[in-house]
């Protein structure tokens, strides 16, 4: 049976978008979500499983958000997600490997408060619920939309600290929300890709990231091999390390992915030189594909908790399954 009215489900978490500058004076803290401007022939439900700084979500908070979001879907024809901006990129891309529900989920948030001339939250949140209602946003699995601009959740990143147009991400949005006194345009650039989901147990394993620095020898790595299910490196160029690093990945049981400092681009086993990529794929690493380091992370989690070993993992790196 056809509904009268659309349903949107709007799922606060925290974030600037609830933030209001603490009584105490000790600066902004999130306390109040916030309203939706009204919509024309929309029925919106509220949700708040809890209210954080993004810098305090865990991966078992996106995994419970993940659950209620699948509680969810079902009964709405689209979901929104408010979020602080710190940790969005890792939250949107945890549901793009947890959610497998043609239901629309679009995370947004905003870089300024509620007390200032300049908040940016009621845009961002109206733009959200405009894509998540769009017929076209289905099936494209969780999106971010932020400034008016639509963000795949594998390719956005946070691109400034302060400034209202903080999310970006090579190669750019996939679509574009621009509005008039009348009506709302939303409108598409890229066509929807197969992705893989996966129902992991738990997200709780213990995966570190190391950067990579000119003259890196290896510092924090035994840290790391000790007590780590996994390790993600944040390596240089097309996926380099210093000559030091060599025997220390051959020597790991653990899966070592090498992802990139380099803010765009794949990781290429190009260079045969010690500590070049190809001599790391030999000794084992697994190359992040596009994925940053954060972002490698998240995945790594997802299929250690999914029970894959270490040419499992490969082989979804590899295929790009996600």
């Amino acid at each position: 049976m056809q509904r009268s009215m659309k349903r949107l489900a709007v799922i606060h978490t925290g974030g600037t978008i609830a933030s209001r500058p603490s009584p105490d004076g000790r600066g902004l803290t999130p306390q109040q979500a916030p309203s939706l401007p009204g919509l024309l022939g929309v029925e919106v439900h509220d949700f708040q499983p809890f209210n954080l700084p993004s810098p305090h979500i865990t991966p078992a908070h996106m995994l419970e958000l993940a659950g209620l979001i699948r509680q969810l879907a079902p009964d709405h024809d689209g979901i929104v997600v408010t979020h602080g901006t710190d940790t969005l990129e890792e939250t949107a891309f945890a549901l793009h490997l947890l959610l497998s529900t043609p239901t629309p989920v679009v995370l947004t948030g905003s870089m300024r408060h509620a007390g200032e001339v300049s908040w940016d939250g009621p845009a961002n949140l109206l733009d959200a619920a405009g894509v998540a209602l769009h017929p076209q946003s289905a099936g494209r699995g969780p999106l971010v939309v932020f400034g008016g601009d639509v963000f795949d959740a594998r390719t956005v990143t946070k691109v400034h600290t302060t400034a209202v147009d903080a999310f970006g991400g090579y190669p750019g949005p996939i679509g574009r929300i621009d509005r008039t006194q009348d009506a709302a345009y939303v409108r598409y650039f890229a066509t929807p890709e197969a992705r893989r989901t996966y129902l992991p147990h738990s997200l709780n394993a213990r995966v570190d990231i190391l950067y990579a620095y000119a003259g890196w020898r290896g510092e924090g790595f035994a840290g790391a091999q000790t007590g780590a299910d996994g390790i993600v490196i944040a390596a240089l160029g097309t996926g380099n390390l210093p000559a030091e690093l060599l025997p220390l990945i051959a020597a790991t049981a653990q899966p070592v992915i090498i992802a990139t400092r380099t803010h765009a681009g794949p990781v290429l086993p190009v260079y045969g030189y010690a500590g070049g990529g190809a001599t790391l794929v030999e000794a084992g690493a697994i190359p992040a594909s596009f994925l940053n380091a954060h972002k490698a992370r998240i995945l790594l989690l997802t299929l250690l908790g999914s029970g894959l070993e270490r040419e499992e993992i490969r082989t979804v790196f590899g295929e790009g399954g996600f």
